[in-house]
């Protein structure tokens, strides 16, 4: 999913190697903070949600998360697209035909005018570090808070949080907090900026490095390791980046919780995918673990409001 990268080059070791341009300049959000010490309105009935993204938000956790909060959504999804790549449009988007064969598609632009939504959630490419190098990330999070404000001024405004793949570097369970800190802020304090209001985080990577820490340690029922979070090739290979029916069902859990601001505690875990089959579902002692753990992260991070 990430996108290929070309920098300065450098001699190291007796090798040509490409070194990539800096990160941009680290924005502390001091300006906007302030915004986020605000009373957050929770919804009393079920949301009109639009999702903006790509294979990571994919088709079957929204449909998990629909089937958790009862209710309707719409979605434009791309492969690896960037935040940019949707803001011009459907020309601009690898994959977009096939990824939005589904009766859940809208287009985003036609979506966010319509005043349709009450909740807006967009996530941004992998990796995360090209995408504020090279696909002006920071600027393209404004410019859709701020479209989705023009459009329905009290709708509510979310950044989904992923990961990065299993096979990059540094390790995927020690660089996770730092990434939240180092680059996800920066599309936070952007967005906010341009909206003039909270834009709300979704800690989808903090809550799977918090499960992960867990079941490596000691396990959770039958989940031992951060594979069991991903997709198997039809091989039965390791997919590294792409999550499988658990890793979708723990980020329909995230978000249910910070959508709603409530405990997912006692939520259902026998759910459809998209296409209408049964996802295999954890037992009912992993289930209620992940919830308790996905509470416990989400209603002590700041940033979600909660």
């Amino acid at each position: 999913m990430g996108l290929g990268v070309l920098g300065l080059a450098i001699l190291a070791g007796g090798y040509w190697q490409l070194r990539p341009d800096p990160l941009p300049p680290q924005d502390d959000g001091a300006d906007v903070r302030a915004l986020y010490g605000q009373s957050r309105l929770l919804p009393d009935r079920p949301l009109r949600v639009y999702q903006l993204g790509h294979s990571l938000v994919g088709r079957d956790m929204p449909a998990m998360l629909a089937q958790l909060a009862g209710h309707d959504y719409a979605l434009e999804l791309g492969w690896g697209a960037s935040l940019r790549d949707h803001f011009q449009g459907p020309q601009a988007i690898a994959g977009f035909a096939q990824e939005n064969d589904t009766p859940f598609y809208r287009d985003a632009h036609e979506a966010l005018a319509s005043g349709q939504y009450d909740a807006f959630v967009m996530t941004e490419m992998v990796r995360l570090s090209d995408a504020l190098r090279y696909m002006e990330s920071t600027d393209y999070a404004g410019k859709w808070a701020a479209e989705a404000v023009r459009g329905t001024p009290q709708i509510q405004l979310f950044l989904y949080e992923s990961w990065h793949g299993l096979d990059d570097q540094p390790d995927w369970l020690a660089r996770i907090p730092g990434d939240l800190d180092r680059m996800w802020s920066q599309l936070l304090w952007s967005a906010a900026r341009a909206a003039d209001r909270p834009v709300w985080l979704i800690p989808v990577g903090q809550v799977m490095a918090a499960v992960v820490t867990e079941a490596e340690a000691k396990g959770i029922a039958e989940l031992t390791g951060r594979e069991q979070l991903f997709a198997r090739q039809p091989d039965g290979q390791l997919d590294p980046i792409h999550p499988g029916d658990l890793g979708n069902y723990l980020s329909a859990l995230v978000h249910y919780a910070v959508l709603y601001g409530k405990s997912p505690v006692g939520l259902p875990a026998e759910l459809l995918r998209a296409d209408g089959s049964a996802a295999v579902a954890p037992s009912p002692a992993l289930a209620r673990r992940l919830q308790e753990i996905t509470w416990q992260v989400v209603s002590s991070q700041p940033l979600t409001g909660l």
